[in-house]
């Protein structure tokens, strides 16, 4: 079998593999930068991007991935996947499924219009502490009426110790770059956001080229509709040479369920601030008597709360996969 049919290191529930990938004298070293089902595109150490494919149907391939192409005629094979540092997962109804790879920060964005969804943002932040990945939120549309409300909503993540910065996106686009600046150079972030909170002006402020036409990529990868699924990663132009920005979508589906218990009680600040403070060790937060929770009001938020216990009986109710 090879390197690149082996299972991930970075698995679900496991630890994390800290061995480097072998060298390799043949073939040439490149980064995933766009990933459209089965096929991808590989920006070379130059800048070259070339077509490339996965050998083998069990092949696990995501962007921001560092890659061995076999030389040859496009769209190349992917021979080895090198060791990631970390990668982020999403959920169907089926499995968990890496998307994203080698990450140095996740930047949630969230609106004033259409509302706060805290069940996207609570989860977001709980793969990303997992993946030991920091996270930054972006409140966007902040020129709106409101934005007063939903200022005060975002103080929750504030507290918690969470970064949280505010923008308006369409109406002040220079504030908002450079409020971005000192984040993005010389990083690799992953934009995330629900429909209808500006992730795209985001994104195309910030890269303009990524308003390239769909079709032109679907060309070049002769992938058809593969494209309408892409997750993409490009350079900042403007920025320090390594600022790179992910761009990825159906953020609807973000799901935990390769989390253990354990991943997911250290994913809330509240919880990890009170660990040990429960009458039983094994206490799940739960219905147990002596918790801190149910004890102390102030220990965490009902919402918050409630979200903790959604999130734990998923957990503990899937079925094995």
């Amino acid at each position: 079998m090879d390197d690149l049919e082996r299972h991930n290191p970075q698995r679900p529930k496991g630890k994390r593999s800290t061995k480097s990938s072998p060298s390799t004298a043949k073939g040439l070293t490149a980064r995933i930068v766009g990933a459209f089902g089965r096929h991808y595109l590989a920006q070379l150490d130059d800048g070259t991007v070339l077509a490339c494919v996965p050998r083998g149907k069990r092949a696990e391939v995501v962007c921001g991935d560092r890659v061995t192409l076999a030389p040859g005629d496009a769209p190349l094979a992917i021979e080895q996947v090198h060791a990631r540092r970390n990668a982020l997962w999403r959920e169907d109804l089926w499995r968990s499924k890496m998307f994203a790879a080698n990450l140095d920060r996740v930047m949630l964005v969230t609106a004033t219009y259409p509302g706060i969804q805290h069940g996207l943002i609570g989860r977001a932040l709980i793969a990303a502490d997992a993946a030991d990945i920091p996270a930054t939120l972006l409140l966007n549309k902040c020129d709106l009426p409101q934005a007063e409300a939903a200022r005060a909503e975002m103080r929750l993540y504030r507290d918690l110790g969470y970064e949280v910065l505010e923008l308006s996106v369409r109406t002040e686009p220079q504030a908002a770059l450079a409020a971005l600046t000192p984040l993005l150079s010389g990083q690799t972030t992953l934009l995330l956001g629900a429909s209808g909170v500006g992730k795209s002006s985001l994104t195309n402020l910030l890269a303009p080229q990524a308003q390239a036409p769909t079709r032109e990529i679907s060309e070049a990868l002769s992938a058809g509709k593969h494209t309408t699924t892409a997750t993409r990663l490009y350079d900042l132009p403007g920025f320090p040479s390594g600022s790179v920005l992910m761009d990825s979508p159906g953020f609807q589906s973000f799901g935990l369920h390769h989390l253990s218990v354990s991943q997911l009680q250290h994913g809330f600040p509240e919880i990890r601030a009170r660990n040990g403070q429960c009458r039983f060790q094994n206490c799940t937060h739960r219905d147990e008597p002596g918790c801190v929770f149910t004890t102390d009001p102030q220990a965490i938020s009902a919402s918050r709360l409630a979200l903790y216990r959604t999130l734990y009986a998923e957990l503990t109710s899937a079925a094995p996969r």
